[in-house]
């Protein structure tokens, strides 16, 4: 027999106490019901034994949940009457095992008493057999989970084995578990504990699969593609001496191979003749196809596995040329213009995150445009499900193995753990075409070179081992069929520093830290990995998690939901240079900070985007957050766009202008052409009046533009250079939406008094709102979330000269109030920050 049997229900949570009674929060407890997959935190939230961590301060009073040990307990007896063992004396099946998919963290486990297994990484599964246990006799023996305290553990292993470099005074690279559970600069500390992903019994019989791993290559003409199928069975006692059969299946393709009596493993290889090719979105088609294994003895079928593959070939183009070397993300032989962003866990919480909430978050990033993201390595692996909507979406995964901003022991029982979740990872993940590249770590062999930490380590070793050996000999053994990057940043040429720009990938945090965001002008990067900007969320995420009554920028609720050193210092700093060195009052603040968020990283990724293909791509940091918070976010942690959202979907355009210096002074207009076809247009390029909207000066250009290709087109000194700056823009109209260039600051522009006409119309379940202005508007927003925290606009940050209209659509706003849409702060713009500051 086979046979699954979830284990989510009926469980009991307790505190346990390390040594001597339970004290403080702890005692007061008691056993409560507890959901799985969850964590504690969410249990004791469920039951009203603590306040929601992310509202306000709380979290600073939920420190005791992680030094605390906890036990989960449920009754096996509806199990054990299923398996026959109550009546029977044993089970029906050969074998039956604890399935654990995912264990936070340090866990003891116990079935009927006896010890089934121990765990020490929230990053791997676990299978326990239990078959004696089960068949002890007992009509309802127990399944405990015992947790013991996260900080303890880490804790314990730092004193052990020395204190090592990191970027926060936290234990984080003493346990495997998700670094950001021990705070961030985006992030909660809430070190959590618990059965986080699903928990089942698997009863089964002669032999099972243990491993299934597809690689997938095609033929360089396309013409083949080829699967090798790798396969490794489990066997029971009684199983040994049977011969197996395996038969693999896919577009009409089948193999069988025979696993003699007493071998666990064996390859088969598939064939498909003109198969589908799988692409990124933008460039072709993602068709999957079904991949089905099937074990089998003597006609009867022991086990099945099935997953959608799709043939591709992936591949990291690093080669050194007359510039430096090379990043380009290559699918089927084509460079890829990455056009991307970093991806955290989406909740603190992960276990909350499912299917639904993936698959938004992976439209949003697709809506802007993008076609990569990348799991950051202070977070997990994520669930099947994220790979698999990626793959449907045409979106590509570059995955960090989880090692970030810290010096990582290679000692046991750590380097075990390691290896041991690298490999599993590789495997699991090895059948979703979307994974296009494996990472060592996020910014640990930058900061092995520059943040102190040689003299501080002193020739202790510190995670290279991992990076440059473990990790590479994982991917290289089970699934060759994907690249390999030792980290983020990094050079792989030898004594190259791992930031260097002309080499590799390159993180530029000296903007955010340190330099204003024009900036980025000035830096020429391969391939920009991170790089990012901060703001608040959305008014209505905000307000949601901050009771500060008034609300202002450094009210305690504020400041508390901002954890970036400075942070707020530093958004002060870049509105200064922009808008002017003044107190600025909430609404304000709020608004300005968003729109300068959205213009440093249009600045940004417009400049890189320009050099293409010097420059391979972009990966902003960061789609998403994991709580409401300041960040750098484009969508904040109720999954509300942020403007850089509308900001991000214009850069990330299939076919985009931009206004940029041109190399020897003056201007130049770049037509960026990412789609498969030629592209012909006539430009408009023109400097304009902003008061009057007048033309001054005009010059047009046809043009066209290589499939995959970039076009310069100087502009005209008498159109490039500005009579009176403060009142004066160029445009670019003709190539898409229209590209804009101020010729000076906002302190320093001639705004006016914002002036307009609009008119409002109900439109089924919307609410369109048109805006017709008088004088130049610069940046109107809608927040509508202000007004209903469920509606939001289609566009956002429209600058029109006078004379010109745009028409918003509030989504879902049918029911709102025209008059407060129409007026600030849910309607707002530049000129009025600047004019009524407030």
């Amino acid at each position: 027999m086979t046979a699954w049997f979830d284990l989510h229900d009926g469980w009991k949570l307790t505190a346990v106490p390390h040594e001597g009674a339970l004290s403080g929060p702890a005692a007061e407890v008691g056993e409560v019901g507890a959901t799985v997959p969850g964590c504690v935190h969410t249990d004791l939230l469920d039951h009203g034994l603590i306040a929601d961590p992310y509202l306000d301060d709380n979290e600073d009073r939920l420190g005791w949940i992680g030094r605390t040990d906890w036990r989960y307990t449920r009754s096996l007896a509806a199990e054990v009457r299923a398996l026959g063992g109550a009546d029977r004396g044993a089970p029906n099946a050969e074998r039956v095992d604890l399935v654990c998919e995912g264990l936070d963290t340090v866990a003891t486990v116990r079935v009927g008493g006896r010890e089934a297994g121990r765990t020490a990484n929230m990053h791997r599964s676990y299978r326990f057999d239990v078959t004696d246990a089960l068949a002890a006799g007992e009509a309802d023996p127990s399944l405990e989970v015992e947790l013991a305290s996260p900080y303890r553990y880490a804790e314990a292993n730092r004193e052990r084995m020395g204190a090592l470099p990191a970027a926060y005074d936290e234990p984080y690279q003493y346990i495997r578990k998700m670094a950001c559970n021990f705070g961030w600069d985006w992030g909660p500390t809430v070190v959590t504990s618990g059965i986080w992903r699903p928990i089942r019994l698997h009863a089964w019989s002669t032999a099972r699969l243990a491993s299934v791993r597809p690689l997938v290559s095609v033929s360089a003409d396309g013409s083949l593609g080829r699967v090798g199928v790798r396969v490794e069975v489990e066997r029971t006692g009684p199983g040994r001496d049977t011969d197996l059969t395996l038969t693999a299946s896919v577009a009409g393709a089948e193999a069988t191979a025979v696993v003699a009596a007493g071998e666990t493993e064996a390859a088969l290889e598939l064939v498909v003749a003109e198969p589908d090719l799988w692409w990124p979105r933008g460039h072709g088609g993602q068709p999957l196809y079904g991949l089905g294994v099937e074990l089998s003895a003597d006609g009867e079928v022991l086990d099945g596995w099935e997953r959608r593959i799709g043939f591709r070939n992936v591949a990291v183009r690093s080669e050194p040329d007359a510039d430096g070397s090379a990043f380009a993300v290559r699918v089927n032989g084509r460079d890829i213009l990455v056009r991307g962003a970093n991806w955290i866990p989406d909740d603190a919480f992960p276990h909350r995150i499912g299917r639904d909430r993936y698959r938004e978050r992976i439209e949003q990033a697709r809506d802007a445009g993008m076609n990569l993201l990348r799991v950051w390595g202070g977070g997990i692996y994520e669930s099947e499900d994220f790979y698999e909507l990626c793959s449907e979406r045409g979106v590509l995964v570059w995955q960090d193995f989880l090692f970030a901003c810290a010096a990582y022991p290679e000692d046991e029982p750590l380097a075990s753990e390691v290896e041991a979740e690298a490999r599993e990872a590789v495997a699991r993940l090895a059948p979703h075409p979307s994974l296009a590249v494996w990472c060592g770590n996020n910014e640990n062999i930058w900061g092995h070179e520059d943040w102190g930490w040689k003299e501080e380590l002193d020739g202790r070793a510190w995670g290279a081992g991992y990076y440059l050996d473990v990790l590479p000999r994982a991917v290289s053994e089970l699934d060759p069929t994907r690249p390999y990057w030792a980290g983020s940043p990094y050079s792989e040429a030898e004594g190259v520093h791992p930031n260097e720009p002309s080499h590799g990938t390159m993180h530029l945090w000296d903007v955010w830290n340190e330099l204003d965001y024009t900036v980025y002008r000035e830096r020429r990067p391969r391939f920009a990995a991170e790089f990012g900007y901060q703001a608040p969320p959305t008014y209505a995420t905000l307000r949601g998690s901050v009771s500060d009554d008034p609300l202002t920028p450094t009210s305690p609720g504020v400041m508390h939901h901002q954890k970036a050193i400075d942070g707020n210092g530093k958004l002060a700093r870049g509105l200064a240079a922009h808008f002017g060195d003044r107190e600025w009052g909430f609404e304000d603040w709020h608004y300005l900070t968003q729109v300068n968020q959205a213009r440093a990283l249009t600045l940004g990724i417009e400049h890189f985007r320009a050099t293409w293909p010097y420059c391979t791509g972009t990966v902003m940091w960061q789609l998403n957050d994991c709580w409401p918070v300041t960040s750098w976010a484009a969508v904040d942690g109720q999954g509300r766009y942020k403007p850089l959202w509308y900001a991000l979907r214009r850069v990330y355009a299939d076919r985009v202008a931009t206004v940029q210096p041109a190399p020897g002074g003056g201007l130049q207009v770049v037509l960026g052409n990412d789609t498969g076809q030629e592209w012909v247009a006539e430009v408009a390029v023109a400097r304009r009046d902003t008061v009057t909207g007048d033309e001054l000066s005009a010059s047009a250009h046809p043009v066209r533009v290589a499939p995959r290709g970039a076009l310069r087109i100087p502009v005209p000194p008498e159109v490039a250079r500005a009579g009176a700056a403060g009142r004066e823009v160029l445009t670019v109209d003709g190539a898409g939406e229209r590209a804009w260039w101020f010729f000076s600051r906002d302190l320093d522009l001639d705004y006016r008094k914002p002036e307009f006409e609009v008119e409002t119309r109900v439109d089924g379940s919307d609410l369109r709102v048109n805006v017709q202005a008088r004088v130049l508007l610069r940046d109107l927003v809608l927040n509508v979330d202000r007004l209903d925290p469920g509606v939001s606009a289609d566009s956002a940050l429209v600058t029109l000269l006078p004379g010109e209209s745009h028409t918003f659509t509030v989504l879902g706003g049918a029911a709102l109030d025209p008059g407060a849409v129409t007026a600030p702060p849910v309607l707002k713009c530049v000129n009025d920050a600047l004019m009524n500051p407030g």
